[in-house]
């Protein structure tokens, strides 16, 4: 009896590997919700502002008054609000792909070099690439039209801040995919010898 209960407290130890990684699964979750939620946001309120009630962009977002920018020119609203959409649209495929490769155990740390996980680097590198490029572009247009004397929220405000941190990981990301590239070969090399 005494053994029998040894066994199943055993049997359900979690390694700190397996709680490391439903701890990045459950943050991807909540942060997949959050930019989904500001994309949807963010299109729905556009076409709306655009099309049934121009008023509605003093309320575009909780805390963030585009009325100005829409007011001076509603091209100018459609473009930055587009470029906002974009950022958020990337930011959750973003969190998308990585909830997939930790579903999908994609993961090995036995087998870290393999064809899945470069291409998941890879991806992730490019979409961080487009988010960084739109990001910058949008908070150039704020800059703008702040000196044209539009009142603009901040590019926090705006989810268009962080740009060169974007654009920094999507940089370190191509190098580790070279270096994904190389381990793969290496291990090929390794499996033939072996």
């Amino acid at each position: 009896m005494h053994h029998h209960l040894n066994m199943n407290i055993m049997e359900t130890k979690i390694t700190v590997g397996q709680l490391l990684r439903i701890l990045l699964y459950l943050l991807s979750w909540i942060i997949f919700v959050g930019v989904s939620i500001d994309a949807g946001g963010f299109i729905s309120n556009t076409f709306y502002t655009m099309w049934i009630n121009p008023e509605h962009a003093q309320n575009f977002w909780p805390g963030l008054n585009l009325s100005g920018l829409y007011k001076y020119d509603p091209g100018y609203f459609l473009l930055e609000t587009l470029l906002m959409s974009m950022v958020a649209i990337i930011k959750a495929t973003i969190f998308y792909l990585i909830i997939d490769i930790l579903h999908n155990k994609k993961l090995s740390l036995s087998q870290p070099f393999n064809r899945e996980v470069r291409r998941f680097i890879l991806r992730v590198a490019y979409l961080s690439l487009l988010t960084g490029l739109f990001s910058t572009w949008g908070a150039r247009h704020a800059a703008w039209f702040v000196k044209q004397g539009i009142q603009m929220p901040g590019i926090q405000q705006l989810n268009l801040d962080g740009a060169d941190v974007w654009l920094f990981m999507s940089v370190t990301l191509f190098v580790i995919a070279q270096v994904f590239k190389r381990g793969i070969e290496i291990q090929a090399e390794n499996e033939l010898t072996v």
